[in-house]
This record gives structure tokens, sequence and C-alpha cells, in this order.
């Protein structure tokens, strides 16, 4: 009879220890599941960024946003922080100024021009765009994005020649 009680107790705090274990995976389980969620639902919370926040509240618009690893950033003109525009006339200096506040803006992500998967480029001018556009390979020293070079009528203001605008994508 002790050796049936014993088994009976054996058995039971087996069985009870079992239970307990499997209730300690499933709550790690849970736990686990609910950190992924939750890193997930972050990543995917876009991020703004404003370069000149007077002029991009004026215009209503936002220089960048960044959705997980992507970042989209708005056409870059030539343009002093008042909103001015500036190199008029100039279309090789207003594509050195557009690169210079694309990396202001790369850089705030953590990202360089090699992170660059896709650049637009509009102009008023196309002839005198591939005539200066050899500048472009200072900048994407390995690769060049994909991309598409846009000849428009105009951009925002009259003086602007060119607008670049750009898509990145942050790997860690």
């Amino acid at each position: 009879m002790k050796t049936i009680s014993k088994q009976l107790a054996l058995t039971t705090t087996l069985f009870a220890l079992a239970l307990g274990l499997q209730s300690c995976e499933q709550a790690e389980k849970e736990k686990t599941e609910e950190v992924e969620e939750k890193i997930i639902v972050e990543s995917d919370k876009p991020e703004y960024f404003l370069l000149r926040p007077e002029v991009e509240k004026a215009y209503g618009y936002s220089h960048a946003v960044k959705i997980g690893k992507k970042i989209k950033i708005s056409g870059a003109v030539s343009m002093d922080n008042q909103g001015n525009p500036t190199a008029v006339g100039d279309i090789e200096q207003q594509l050195k100024n557009c690169y210079a506040d694309l990396e202001k803006i790369l850089q705030h992500y953590g990202c360089t021009f090699d992170d660059v998967i896709v650049e637009n480029i509009f102009t008023t001018n196309m002839p005198l765009l591939v005539e200066k556009s050899a500048y472009r390979a200072e900048i994407y020293k390995n690769n060049f994005p994909t991309g598409s070079w846009l000849g428009v009528k105009e951009l925002a203001l009259p003086e602007f020649m060119v607008e670049i605008e750009l898509e990145a994508y942050k790997s860690d």
C-alpha cells in the first residue's frame, strides 16, 4: 500500500510539474508574440522629418517620411533656409545645392547615397541637365539608383531649373 501511495504521490507531483512547465511555456510564447507584434507595429509608424520647418509648413509638405526601412524624400530644389531660390540660372549649382540638401536628410536617417534606390529628376531644361549630369558620378560612387528624368514646363517657382526626389532603403 505504501508503494502505491508513493507511486501515486510521485505521479501527481510529476503531473503537476508538467502542467506548471506547460503553463510557463505558454506564458512565454504569449509574451514573445506580444513583443513581436509591438516591434512590427512600431516599425510601421511613419517618422516625419522637416529640413526647413517654416518653409515646409508654409507650403504644406514634409521633406521626408520614413516607414519601416523605406524613406521617401520630397523633391529638393535650390533654395535658402527662407525658401528663396538660389543659383538662379545655373543648373549645375542648382544640382549641387539639391544634392547637399538631400545628403542632410539621408544623414538624419543614418543613410548615404549608397542607400538610395530611386532617384527622379525633374527639369525645365533637359539638354542642359544632360550636359551637366556628370556631377552625379561624384554623388553615386558605387551604383546608380533606378529612376526617371522628366522634362517639365515649370517647377514650383520659375527660378527653379531642377528638382530631385529620392527613395532610400535603410538596411540595419
